[in-house]
């Protein structure tokens, strides 16, 4: 948890580790026998999470991103929905992507993350509304047009 919010950081490496509690101010922590190695993080994690949190807080998920980028050690924000959408790295590479809702106009969902140059992927369709497909899935299943209205009628989905 930092000054505005959670970020994840992945330093469970010995060398990161060390890079990441230099770059926070944290070289104390480097001297307790219970932050080793990375079994005995792990086996101490909750105590660790707790020391950590003192420097976190400190300052924003931004201002660490950029520290500890510069430092080496993987982080970064934990967006949520609208923020992961409004990303500049998702909009630049496409993952969010414009559809033609039938209720809701045009909205943006989780395209594809790899694109490839010949095997394009396309969005299709929204997922459809609960029973939309309900009479073609009923048809496939052998039912004739009567059983199917049968069914509608009972209120069956």
């Amino acid at each position: 948890e930092t000054a505005d919010g959670p970020m994840n950081i992945a330093a469970s490496s010995g060398r990161q580790f060390e890079s990441f509690c230099r770059a926070i101010g944290a070289d104390a922590l480097l001297e307790r026998p219970e932050y080793r190695d990375t079994p005995s993080r792990i086996a101490h994690r909750d105590e660790l999470k707790a020391d950590l949190a003192g420097y976190l807080v400190a300052r924003t998920t931004a201002e660490w991103v950029t520290i500890l980028n510069e430092a080496g050690v993987p982080c970064g924000p934990i967006n949520t929905l609208d923020q992961t959408f409004a990303d500049p790295q998702v909009r630049h590479l496409g993952i969010a992507t414009p559809i033609e809702h039938p209720a809701l106009g045009v909205i943006e969902l989780v395209g594809q993350p790899v694109h490839l140059e010949r095997t394009p992927s396309k969005m299709r369709s929204v997922a459809p509304e609960k029973g939309e497909h309900r009479s073609g899935v009923l048809a496939e299943l052998g039912l004739d047009e009567a059983e199917i209205d049968r069914l509608s009628e009972i209120g069956a989905t």
